[in-house]
Protein backbone atom coordinates (compact mmCIF):
# COMPACT_ATOMS: atom_id res chain seq x y z
CA UNK A 1 0.00 0.00 0.00
CA UNK A 2 1.02 3.43 -1.07
CA UNK A 3 1.73 5.60 2.10
CA UNK A 4 -0.02 8.75 2.28
CA UNK A 5 2.76 11.15 1.12
CA UNK A 6 2.70 8.71 -2.16
CA UNK A 7 -0.30 9.50 -2.72
CA UNK A 8 -0.16 13.10 -1.95
CA UNK A 9 2.13 13.42 -4.45
CA UNK A 10 -0.12 11.42 -6.84
CA UNK A 11 -2.21 13.46 -6.12
CA UNK A 12 -0.35 16.52 -6.87
CA UNK A 13 0.78 14.70 -10.18
CA UNK A 14 -2.29 14.64 -10.89
CA UNK A 15 -3.62 17.87 -10.46
CA UNK A 16 -1.15 19.47 -12.28
CA UNK A 17 -1.68 17.22 -15.22
CA UNK A 18 -5.20 17.71 -15.17
CA UNK A 19 -4.14 21.64 -15.08
CA UNK A 20 -1.81 21.04 -18.49
CA UNK A 21 -4.43 19.04 -20.28
CA UNK A 22 -6.67 21.99 -19.30
CA UNK A 23 -4.67 24.42 -20.35
CA UNK A 24 -3.59 22.29 -23.53
CA UNK A 25 -7.68 22.11 -24.32
CA UNK A 26 -7.81 25.55 -23.65
CA UNK A 27 -5.26 26.31 -26.42
CA UNK A 28 -6.35 24.49 -28.53
CA UNK A 29 -9.71 26.13 -28.40
CA UNK A 30 -8.20 29.29 -28.55
CA UNK A 31 -6.08 28.41 -31.66
CA UNK A 32 -9.01 26.81 -33.22
CA UNK A 33 -11.23 30.13 -32.75
CA UNK A 34 -8.34 32.22 -34.19
CA UNK A 35 -8.50 30.09 -36.95
CA UNK A 36 -12.31 30.24 -37.09
CA UNK A 37 -11.73 34.32 -36.97
CA UNK A 38 -8.68 34.46 -39.58
CA UNK A 39 -11.06 32.22 -42.34
CA UNK A 40 -13.83 34.66 -41.97
CA UNK A 41 -11.61 37.48 -42.41
CA UNK A 42 -9.95 35.57 -45.60
CA UNK A 43 -13.60 34.81 -46.53
CA UNK A 44 -14.79 38.14 -46.70
CA UNK A 45 -12.05 40.00 -48.01
CA UNK A 46 -12.22 37.02 -51.01
CA UNK A 47 -16.32 38.12 -51.00
CA UNK A 48 -15.30 42.07 -51.57
CA UNK A 49 -12.57 41.33 -54.18
CA UNK A 50 -15.06 39.18 -56.02
CA UNK A 51 -17.77 42.36 -55.79
CA UNK A 52 -15.25 44.94 -55.95
CA UNK A 53 -13.39 43.14 -59.63
CA UNK A 54 -17.33 42.01 -60.86
CA UNK A 55 -18.01 45.84 -60.34
CA UNK A 56 -15.18 47.46 -62.30
CA UNK A 57 -15.54 44.53 -64.62
CA UNK A 58 -18.97 45.50 -64.98
CA UNK A 59 -18.22 48.94 -65.11
CA UNK A 60 -15.29 48.42 -68.04
CA UNK A 61 -17.68 46.39 -70.21
CA UNK A 62 -20.44 49.60 -70.12
CA UNK A 63 -18.01 51.87 -70.55
CA UNK A 64 -16.78 50.19 -73.66
CA UNK A 65 -20.15 49.48 -74.92
CA UNK A 66 -21.54 53.40 -74.43
CA UNK A 67 -17.80 54.76 -75.73
CA UNK A 68 -17.47 51.66 -78.47
CA UNK A 69 -17.31 54.74 -81.18
CA UNK A 70 -14.44 57.10 -79.38
CA UNK A 71 -12.27 53.58 -78.74
CA UNK A 72 -12.87 53.07 -82.80
CA UNK A 73 -12.08 56.30 -83.75
CA UNK A 74 -8.66 55.98 -81.66
CA UNK A 75 -6.04 56.41 -84.20
CA UNK A 76 -4.04 53.24 -81.97
CA UNK A 77 -6.68 51.22 -82.74
CA UNK A 78 -5.69 48.79 -85.28
CA UNK A 79 -9.47 47.39 -85.98
CA UNK A 80 -9.84 50.31 -87.73
CA UNK A 81 -7.42 49.14 -90.59
CA UNK A 82 -8.87 45.96 -90.64
CA UNK A 83 -12.32 47.22 -90.88
CA UNK A 84 -11.17 49.46 -93.67
CA UNK A 85 -10.12 46.05 -95.46
CA UNK A 86 -13.22 44.53 -95.17
CA UNK A 87 -15.59 47.62 -95.68
CA UNK A 88 -15.70 50.15 -98.20
CA UNK A 89 -16.58 53.81 -96.64
CA UNK A 90 -20.10 54.70 -96.34
CA UNK A 91 -21.02 58.15 -98.58
CA UNK A 92 -22.10 61.45 -97.05
CA UNK A 93 -25.36 63.21 -98.81
CA UNK A 94 -26.93 66.31 -98.68
CA UNK A 95 -30.33 66.79 -96.92
CA UNK A 96 -31.89 67.03 -100.77
CA UNK A 97 -29.31 64.30 -102.08
CA UNK A 98 -26.08 65.62 -103.60
CA UNK A 99 -23.11 63.12 -102.83
CA UNK A 100 -20.53 65.47 -100.00
CA UNK A 101 -18.33 62.61 -99.92
CA UNK A 102 -17.61 59.48 -101.59
CA UNK A 103 -15.27 56.94 -102.16
CA UNK A 104 -14.09 54.88 -104.92
CA UNK A 105 -11.54 52.05 -106.13
CA UNK A 106 -9.24 51.88 -108.68
CA UNK A 107 -8.52 48.57 -110.97
CA UNK A 108 -5.70 47.38 -108.26
CA UNK A 109 -8.28 48.15 -105.20
CA UNK A 110 -6.85 51.22 -104.31
CA UNK A 111 -9.44 53.12 -102.59
CA UNK A 112 -10.02 57.14 -102.85
CA UNK A 113 -12.02 59.43 -101.36
CA UNK A 114 -13.69 62.59 -102.95
CA UNK A 115 -15.45 65.46 -102.47
CA UNK A 116 -17.26 66.17 -105.50
CA UNK A 117 -17.73 70.36 -104.22
CA UNK A 118 -14.68 70.32 -103.23
CA UNK A 119 -13.89 73.60 -100.86
CA UNK A 120 -17.60 74.38 -100.73
CA UNK A 121 -18.22 71.92 -98.07
CA UNK A 122 -14.33 71.43 -96.95
CA UNK A 123 -14.74 72.69 -93.06
CA UNK A 124 -18.24 71.18 -92.47
CA UNK A 125 -18.00 68.02 -94.21
CA UNK A 126 -13.73 67.62 -93.33
CA UNK A 127 -11.34 65.38 -95.12
CA UNK A 128 -9.93 62.21 -94.54
CA UNK A 129 -6.46 60.61 -94.62
CA UNK A 130 -4.28 63.31 -92.65
CA UNK A 131 -6.87 62.48 -89.74
CA UNK A 132 -10.18 63.36 -89.63
CA UNK A 133 -12.01 66.37 -89.33
CA UNK A 134 -15.77 67.50 -89.89
CA UNK A 135 -18.46 64.82 -90.42
CA UNK A 136 -15.64 62.76 -91.64
CA UNK A 137 -14.77 62.60 -87.78
CA UNK A 138 -17.96 62.95 -86.54
CA UNK A 139 -19.45 59.48 -87.98
CA UNK A 140 -16.31 57.95 -88.90
CA UNK A 141 -17.73 54.54 -86.74
CA UNK A 142 -21.12 54.19 -88.90
CA UNK A 143 -19.49 55.37 -92.36
CA UNK A 144 -16.45 53.03 -91.47
CA UNK A 145 -18.74 49.84 -90.34
CA UNK A 146 -21.38 48.01 -92.41
CA UNK A 147 -24.51 47.36 -91.25
CA UNK A 148 -25.85 44.67 -94.30
CA UNK A 149 -26.89 41.28 -93.74
CA UNK A 150 -24.65 38.40 -92.68
CA UNK A 151 -25.82 36.55 -95.97
CA UNK A 152 -24.58 39.79 -97.94
CA UNK A 153 -21.19 39.93 -95.69
CA UNK A 154 -20.55 36.37 -96.89
CA UNK A 155 -21.47 36.54 -100.80
CA UNK A 156 -18.73 39.72 -100.65
CA UNK A 157 -16.61 37.62 -98.50
CA UNK A 158 -16.68 34.64 -101.02
CA UNK A 159 -16.21 37.33 -104.45
CA UNK A 160 -13.81 39.03 -103.04
CA UNK A 161 -15.26 41.97 -102.50
CA UNK A 162 -15.86 44.94 -99.73
CA UNK A 163 -18.95 45.69 -97.84
CA UNK A 164 -20.46 49.05 -98.99
CA UNK A 165 -20.04 51.54 -96.04
CA UNK A 166 -23.53 52.94 -93.81
CA UNK A 167 -24.15 56.39 -95.63
CA UNK A 168 -24.66 59.83 -93.93
CA UNK A 169 -27.73 61.99 -94.68
CA UNK A 170 -26.64 65.59 -93.11
CA UNK A 171 -29.14 68.60 -92.62
CA UNK A 172 -27.24 70.46 -95.15
CA UNK A 173 -29.16 72.22 -97.57
CA UNK A 174 -26.75 72.25 -101.13
CA UNK A 175 -28.92 75.63 -102.27
CA UNK A 176 -28.40 77.15 -99.00
CA UNK A 177 -24.79 76.35 -98.71
CA UNK A 178 -23.80 77.44 -102.56
CA UNK A 179 -25.52 80.46 -101.61
CA UNK A 180 -23.37 81.35 -98.24
CA UNK A 181 -20.43 80.16 -100.28
CA UNK A 182 -20.85 82.07 -103.15
CA UNK A 183 -21.79 85.45 -100.99
CA UNK A 184 -18.98 85.20 -98.88
CA UNK A 185 -16.94 85.29 -102.32
CA UNK A 186 -13.25 86.61 -101.60
CA UNK A 187 -13.76 87.47 -98.13
CA UNK A 188 -12.41 85.81 -94.90
CA UNK A 189 -14.92 84.84 -92.59
CA UNK A 190 -18.11 82.37 -91.63
CA UNK A 191 -21.50 82.32 -92.18
CA UNK A 192 -23.78 79.78 -90.42
CA UNK A 193 -27.72 78.79 -91.40
CA UNK A 194 -29.97 76.89 -88.98
CA UNK A 195 -33.84 76.21 -89.22
CA UNK A 196 -35.52 78.11 -86.86
CA UNK A 197 -38.37 75.20 -85.49
CA UNK A 198 -35.90 72.02 -85.70
CA UNK A 199 -32.30 73.00 -85.20
CA UNK A 200 -31.09 71.46 -88.42
CA UNK A 201 -27.79 73.16 -89.39
CA UNK A 202 -28.87 74.04 -93.31
CA UNK A 203 -25.02 76.14 -94.17
CA UNK A 204 -21.96 76.19 -92.61
CA UNK A 205 -19.46 77.97 -94.74
CA UNK A 206 -15.84 79.71 -93.39
CA UNK A 207 -13.15 80.92 -95.49
CA UNK A 208 -9.84 81.04 -95.90
CA UNK A 209 -11.20 77.51 -97.52
CA UNK A 210 -9.13 74.25 -99.02
CA UNK A 211 -9.68 71.60 -101.48
CA UNK A 212 -10.12 68.36 -99.61
CA UNK A 213 -9.45 66.38 -102.43
CA UNK A 214 -6.07 67.63 -102.28
CA UNK A 215 -5.25 67.58 -98.49
CA UNK A 216 -2.17 65.14 -99.05
CA UNK A 217 -0.51 67.95 -101.42
CA UNK A 218 -1.33 71.00 -99.23
CA UNK A 219 -0.98 69.63 -96.05
CA UNK A 220 2.39 70.87 -95.07
CA UNK A 221 1.21 74.14 -96.74
CA UNK A 222 -1.71 74.71 -95.06
CA UNK A 223 -0.09 73.85 -91.83
CA UNK A 224 2.34 76.54 -91.40
CA UNK A 225 0.05 79.33 -92.62
CA UNK A 226 -1.21 80.05 -89.16
CA UNK A 227 -1.79 83.15 -90.04
CA UNK A 228 -5.11 82.37 -92.39
CA UNK A 229 -5.82 79.23 -89.98
CA UNK A 230 -6.88 77.42 -93.39
CA UNK A 231 -8.00 74.50 -91.70
CA UNK A 232 -10.30 76.18 -88.52
CA UNK A 233 -13.44 76.30 -89.32
CA UNK A 234 -14.86 79.60 -88.11
CA UNK A 235 -17.80 79.01 -87.59
CA UNK A 236 -17.31 76.83 -84.78
CA UNK A 237 -14.03 77.51 -83.77
CA UNK A 238 -13.40 81.61 -84.89
CA UNK A 239 -13.39 83.68 -81.33
CA UNK A 240 -14.46 87.07 -82.49
CA UNK A 241 -15.39 90.31 -80.64
CA UNK A 242 -19.23 90.38 -81.04
CA UNK A 243 -19.63 94.24 -81.07
CA UNK A 244 -23.25 95.35 -81.04
CA UNK A 245 -24.29 92.34 -81.68
CA UNK A 246 -24.03 91.69 -77.88
CA UNK A 247 -25.87 94.23 -77.06
CA UNK A 248 -29.13 91.49 -78.03
CA UNK A 249 -27.18 90.17 -74.35
CA UNK A 250 -27.59 93.74 -72.68
CA UNK A 251 -30.83 94.61 -73.83
CA UNK A 252 -32.39 91.23 -72.56
CA UNK A 253 -30.14 91.33 -69.22
CA UNK A 254 -31.53 95.03 -69.23
CA UNK A 255 -35.52 94.07 -69.84
CA UNK A 256 -34.93 91.34 -66.90
CA UNK A 257 -33.61 94.57 -64.25
CA UNK A 258 -36.12 96.84 -65.19
CA UNK A 259 -39.32 94.34 -66.54
CA UNK A 260 -41.80 97.70 -65.67
CA UNK A 261 -39.87 100.51 -66.45
CA UNK A 262 -37.58 99.36 -69.64
CA UNK A 263 -39.85 101.50 -71.96
CA UNK A 264 -39.69 104.75 -70.22
CA UNK A 265 -35.86 104.17 -70.92
CA UNK A 266 -34.73 108.02 -72.66
CA UNK A 267 -31.06 109.17 -73.59
CA UNK A 268 -29.54 111.93 -75.29
CA UNK A 269 -26.75 110.70 -77.43
CA UNK A 270 -24.14 113.56 -78.27
CA UNK A 271 -21.83 110.46 -79.91
CA UNK A 272 -20.08 110.20 -76.35
CA UNK A 273 -20.57 108.90 -73.63
CA UNK A 274 -17.62 109.83 -70.60
CA UNK A 275 -17.55 108.13 -67.02
CA UNK A 276 -14.17 108.76 -65.36
CA UNK A 277 -11.16 108.38 -67.70
CA UNK A 278 -13.81 106.00 -69.70
CA UNK A 279 -14.69 107.72 -72.66
CA UNK A 280 -17.07 105.49 -75.55
CA UNK A 281 -17.72 107.08 -78.69
CA UNK A 282 -20.65 106.12 -81.50
CA UNK A 283 -18.96 104.17 -84.59
CA UNK A 284 -18.21 106.73 -87.00
CA UNK A 285 -18.99 109.05 -84.75
CA UNK A 286 -22.12 109.56 -85.08
CA UNK A 287 -24.81 111.42 -83.12
CA UNK A 288 -27.91 109.96 -82.38
CA UNK A 289 -29.46 112.56 -79.97
CA UNK A 290 -32.51 111.58 -78.18
CA UNK A 291 -33.36 107.65 -78.26
CA UNK A 292 -35.82 105.47 -76.09
CA UNK A 293 -34.86 101.81 -75.57
CA UNK A 294 -36.09 100.73 -79.21
CA UNK A 295 -34.26 103.42 -80.93
CA UNK A 296 -31.31 103.03 -79.18
CA UNK A 297 -31.08 99.22 -80.18
CA UNK A 298 -31.65 99.94 -83.61
CA UNK A 299 -29.64 102.46 -84.38
CA UNK A 300 -26.89 100.70 -82.09
CA UNK A 301 -26.29 103.85 -80.07
CA UNK A 302 -22.87 102.94 -78.31
CA UNK A 303 -23.25 105.74 -75.58
CA UNK A 304 -26.73 104.48 -75.60
CA UNK A 305 -25.71 101.23 -74.60
CA UNK A 306 -22.82 102.12 -72.19
CA UNK A 307 -25.09 104.23 -69.71
CA UNK A 308 -27.42 101.07 -70.06
CA UNK A 309 -24.70 98.83 -69.14
CA UNK A 310 -23.67 101.43 -65.94
CA UNK A 311 -27.20 101.19 -64.76
CA UNK A 312 -27.02 97.48 -64.21
CA UNK A 313 -26.40 95.00 -61.55
CA UNK A 314 -23.21 93.46 -63.02
CA UNK A 315 -23.68 90.10 -61.11
CA UNK A 316 -27.37 89.94 -62.71
CA UNK A 317 -26.10 91.07 -65.77
CA UNK A 318 -23.81 88.21 -65.43
CA UNK A 319 -26.78 85.55 -64.85
CA UNK A 320 -28.41 86.90 -67.80
CA UNK A 321 -24.53 86.14 -70.02
CA UNK A 322 -24.48 82.66 -68.55
CA UNK A 323 -27.90 81.96 -69.45
CA UNK A 324 -27.41 82.63 -72.92
CA UNK A 325 -24.36 79.76 -72.91
CA UNK A 326 -21.35 81.64 -72.32
CA UNK A 327 -18.79 79.92 -69.81
CA UNK A 328 -20.24 76.80 -70.56
CA UNK A 329 -20.75 73.94 -72.63
CA UNK A 330 -22.62 74.10 -75.76
CA UNK A 331 -24.54 71.77 -77.59
CA UNK A 332 -22.76 70.81 -80.52
CA UNK A 333 -20.71 67.95 -81.71
CA UNK A 334 -18.31 69.11 -83.70
CA UNK A 335 -15.18 70.87 -82.02
CA UNK A 336 -16.19 74.31 -80.56
CA UNK A 337 -14.04 77.63 -78.62
CA UNK A 338 -16.06 78.97 -75.72
CA UNK A 339 -17.16 81.86 -75.27
CA UNK A 340 -16.14 83.36 -71.97
CA UNK A 341 -17.50 86.69 -70.50
CA UNK A 342 -16.70 87.33 -66.80
CA UNK A 343 -18.69 90.27 -64.58
CA UNK A 344 -18.78 90.55 -60.89
CA UNK A 345 -19.56 93.01 -58.41
CA UNK A 346 -15.33 93.81 -58.38
CA UNK A 347 -15.70 94.87 -62.16
CA UNK A 348 -14.46 98.22 -63.09
CA UNK A 349 -16.43 100.40 -65.03
CA UNK A 350 -14.39 100.21 -68.25
CA UNK A 351 -14.49 95.99 -68.09
CA UNK A 352 -18.98 96.86 -67.57
CA UNK A 353 -18.78 99.61 -70.54
CA UNK A 354 -16.80 97.60 -73.05
CA UNK A 355 -18.71 94.24 -72.55
CA UNK A 356 -21.88 96.23 -72.69
CA UNK A 357 -21.27 97.08 -76.09
CA UNK A 358 -19.57 93.91 -77.14
CA UNK A 359 -16.09 95.02 -77.22
CA UNK A 360 -12.85 94.51 -74.49
CA UNK A 361 -12.39 90.80 -73.85
CA UNK A 362 -15.91 89.43 -75.02
CA UNK A 363 -15.89 87.02 -77.29
CA UNK A 364 -17.87 84.49 -79.19
CA UNK A 365 -18.29 82.32 -82.24
CA UNK A 366 -20.56 82.60 -84.52
CA UNK A 367 -21.71 79.31 -84.43
CA UNK A 368 -23.02 80.85 -80.87
CA UNK A 369 -24.45 83.72 -81.81
CA UNK A 370 -26.82 81.63 -84.26
CA UNK A 371 -28.17 79.98 -81.59
CA UNK A 372 -29.13 82.50 -79.29
CA UNK A 373 -30.67 84.02 -82.21
CA UNK A 374 -32.46 80.99 -83.11
CA UNK A 375 -33.54 80.77 -79.46
CA UNK A 376 -35.12 84.37 -79.93
CA UNK A 377 -36.79 83.23 -83.19
CA UNK A 378 -38.64 79.87 -81.81
CA UNK A 379 -40.13 81.75 -78.85
CA UNK A 380 -37.05 81.38 -76.59
CA UNK A 381 -36.57 77.89 -76.82
CA UNK A 382 -33.06 76.49 -78.65
CA UNK A 383 -33.85 73.51 -80.57
CA UNK A 384 -30.72 70.88 -80.34
CA UNK A 385 -28.59 71.62 -82.84
CA UNK A 386 -28.63 68.92 -85.86
CA UNK A 387 -26.16 68.26 -88.53
CA UNK A 388 -26.59 64.48 -89.31
CA UNK A 389 -30.30 63.73 -90.00
CA UNK A 390 -30.04 60.05 -90.58
CA UNK A 391 -27.78 56.82 -90.96
CA UNK A 392 -29.00 54.55 -93.24
CA UNK A 393 -27.19 51.15 -94.02
CA UNK A 394 -26.23 50.45 -97.71
CA UNK A 395 -29.70 48.28 -97.85
CA UNK A 396 -31.80 50.99 -97.34
CA UNK A 397 -32.29 50.51 -93.21
CA UNK A 398 -32.45 53.26 -90.88
CA UNK A 399 -29.72 53.02 -88.32
CA UNK A 400 -30.34 56.20 -86.70
CA UNK A 401 -32.47 59.26 -87.02
CA UNK A 402 -32.70 62.74 -85.08
CA UNK A 403 -35.65 64.49 -84.34
CA UNK A 404 -36.21 67.80 -83.76
CA UNK A 405 -36.07 68.61 -79.57
CA UNK A 406 -35.85 70.80 -77.49
CA UNK A 407 -32.02 71.85 -75.68
CA UNK A 408 -33.03 74.28 -73.69
CA UNK A 409 -35.39 77.09 -72.92
CA UNK A 410 -33.10 80.77 -72.86
CA UNK A 411 -35.87 83.14 -72.64
CA UNK A 412 -39.43 83.46 -71.79
CA UNK A 413 -42.13 83.41 -74.52
CA UNK A 414 -42.47 87.34 -73.36
CA UNK A 415 -39.07 88.02 -73.77
CA UNK A 416 -38.40 86.62 -76.83
CA UNK A 417 -41.55 88.23 -78.39
CA UNK A 418 -39.76 91.75 -77.09
CA UNK A 419 -36.57 90.61 -78.39
CA UNK A 420 -38.09 90.01 -81.62
CA UNK A 421 -40.02 93.14 -81.48
CA UNK A 422 -36.27 95.06 -81.20
CA UNK A 423 -34.21 93.07 -84.21
CA UNK A 424 -37.61 93.96 -86.28
CA UNK A 425 -37.05 97.46 -85.58
CA UNK A 426 -33.35 97.48 -86.97
CA UNK A 427 -34.61 96.57 -90.14
CA UNK A 428 -37.26 98.87 -90.55
CA UNK A 429 -35.61 102.01 -89.12
CA UNK A 430 -31.93 101.04 -87.81
CA UNK A 431 -28.48 99.91 -89.17
CA UNK A 432 -30.47 96.28 -91.25
CA UNK A 433 -32.94 98.49 -93.12
CA UNK A 434 -30.99 96.70 -96.47
CA UNK A 435 -33.09 94.13 -95.66
CA UNK A 436 -36.61 96.37 -95.59
CA UNK A 437 -39.20 96.62 -98.04
CA UNK A 438 -38.14 92.97 -99.63
CA UNK A 439 -40.67 89.97 -100.58
CA UNK A 440 -40.55 88.96 -97.11
CA UNK A 441 -39.63 90.41 -94.02
CA UNK A 442 -36.40 89.91 -91.75
CA UNK A 443 -35.56 90.58 -88.48
CA UNK A 444 -31.73 91.08 -86.62
CA UNK A 445 -28.92 93.40 -85.50
CA UNK A 446 -25.52 94.21 -87.27
CA UNK A 447 -22.38 94.97 -85.92
CA UNK A 448 -18.65 96.41 -86.41
CA UNK A 449 -16.64 94.67 -83.57
CA UNK A 450 -12.81 96.44 -83.52
CA UNK A 451 -10.33 94.50 -82.80
CA UNK A 452 -7.28 96.70 -83.08
CA UNK A 453 -7.01 99.25 -80.66
CA UNK A 454 -3.92 101.12 -83.27
CA UNK A 455 -5.99 101.43 -86.23
CA UNK A 456 -9.96 101.65 -86.49
CA UNK A 457 -10.51 98.38 -88.05
CA UNK A 458 -13.89 96.15 -87.17
CA UNK A 459 -14.97 93.40 -88.35
CA UNK A 460 -19.02 93.11 -89.70
CA UNK A 461 -21.47 91.14 -88.31
CA UNK A 462 -24.93 90.17 -88.54
CA UNK A 463 -27.25 87.93 -87.23
CA UNK A 464 -30.90 87.28 -88.16
CA UNK A 465 -34.15 85.72 -89.12
CA UNK A 466 -36.97 85.83 -91.45
CA UNK A 467 -39.46 85.83 -92.06
CA UNK A 468 -39.88 88.00 -88.68
CA UNK A 469 -43.60 86.93 -87.91
CA UNK A 470 -42.99 83.28 -88.46
CA UNK A 471 -39.43 82.74 -88.40
CA UNK A 472 -37.94 79.52 -90.28
CA UNK A 473 -34.71 80.22 -90.97
CA UNK A 474 -31.73 81.75 -88.74
CA UNK A 475 -28.63 83.53 -90.36
CA UNK A 476 -25.47 84.39 -89.05
CA UNK A 477 -22.82 86.29 -90.92
CA UNK A 478 -19.17 87.74 -90.06
CA UNK A 479 -16.76 88.92 -92.31
CA UNK A 480 -13.41 89.89 -91.03
CA UNK A 481 -11.80 93.42 -91.37
CA UNK A 482 -14.05 95.23 -93.96
CA UNK A 483 -16.16 97.87 -91.58
CA UNK A 484 -19.94 97.79 -90.90
CA UNK A 485 -22.48 95.27 -90.46
CA UNK A 486 -24.76 97.46 -92.44
CA UNK A 487 -22.95 97.57 -95.12
CA UNK A 488 -20.98 94.58 -95.26
CA UNK A 489 -22.82 91.71 -93.48
CA UNK A 490 -26.49 92.13 -94.34
CA UNK A 491 -26.47 92.18 -97.80
CA UNK A 492 -24.39 88.72 -97.99
CA UNK A 493 -27.02 87.41 -95.41
CA UNK A 494 -29.90 88.90 -97.62
CA UNK A 495 -28.61 86.19 -100.42
CA UNK A 496 -29.32 83.85 -97.98
CA UNK A 497 -32.59 84.39 -97.37
CA UNK A 498 -33.15 85.08 -100.72
CA UNK A 499 -32.05 81.22 -101.30
CA UNK A 500 -33.98 79.80 -98.45
CA UNK A 501 -37.54 81.63 -100.05
CA UNK A 502 -36.65 80.50 -103.64
CA UNK A 503 -36.86 77.15 -102.52
CA UNK A 504 -39.52 75.15 -104.48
Amino acid sequence: MRSREEEKRHAKMYEREKDAGERGSDRALAKKRERRRRNREIYLFSALFLVLFAGMFGYLIRYETSNHEAFFNNSYNSQQRVVMQENRRGTIFSADGQILAKSAADEEGQETRSYPFGEMYAHVIGYTGKGKTGIEALENYMLANSAISERKKLENEQNGEKNPGNDVYTSLDSRIQEAAYQALGAYRGAIVATEVKTGRILAMVSKPDFDPNEIAQIWEKVNEDTENAVLVNRVTQGLYPPGSTFKIVTALAYLRQNPDTWRNYVYQCGGTYVNGENRISCYHGSVHGRVDFTASFAKSCNASFANIGMSMDPERFQDTINGLLFNGELPLELPYQQAKVALSADSSAEDIIQTSIGQGRTQITPMQLNLITSAIANGGELMQPVLVDRIVSAEGRVLEENKPSVFRRLLTEEEAGIMTGLMKEVVQSGTGRKLKDLSYTAAGKTGSAEFNQVREDSHAWFTGFAPAEDPGIAVTVIVENVGSGGDYAVPLAKRVFDAWFARP
